[in-house]
């Protein structure tokens, strides 16, 4: 299983960007994707969460600004960042478990990608 993100950079406060991920090589049909992050100092932290069935979660400080989506027959998930901040200045992870229960664990997630910088200046 391989997922490969792609869509960083560095933006202004206020703009959007979305990040990608394409995943390969996973053959269940349940599943469970998520996008972490990880700013320098600080621990991971999941942002969002999306599920076979398209139940999606997301922690309080992104929500109304984050969407995780998903395009099944691409094996592609999504992170569209609006009203960006510089505190969502972080490495941005792509992972996904098994089955579609909803964690925010990153133990929980037996798959990962590289990770793409994302970079907010005020």
């Amino acid at each position: 299983v391989q997922l490969v993100e792609s869509g960083g950079g560095s933006v202004q406060a206020g703009e959007s960007l979305t990040l990608s991920c394409v995943v390969s090589g996973y053959t269940k049909n349940r599943y469970c994707m998520a996008w972490f992050r990880q700013a320098p100092g600080q621990e991971r932290e999941e942002v969002a969460t999306i599920d076979s069935d398209d139940v999606a979660t997301y922690i309080e400080s992104v929500k109304g600004r984050f969407t995780i989506s998903q395009e099944k027959d691409k094996k592609m998930v999504y992170l569209q960042m609006d009203s960006i901040q510089p505190e969502d200045t972080a490495m941005y992870y792509c992972a996904a478990r098994v089955g579609v229960q909803h964690s925010f664990r990153g133990e929980d997630f037996k798959y990962w990608g590289q990770g793409i910088q994302v970079t907010v200046s005020s």
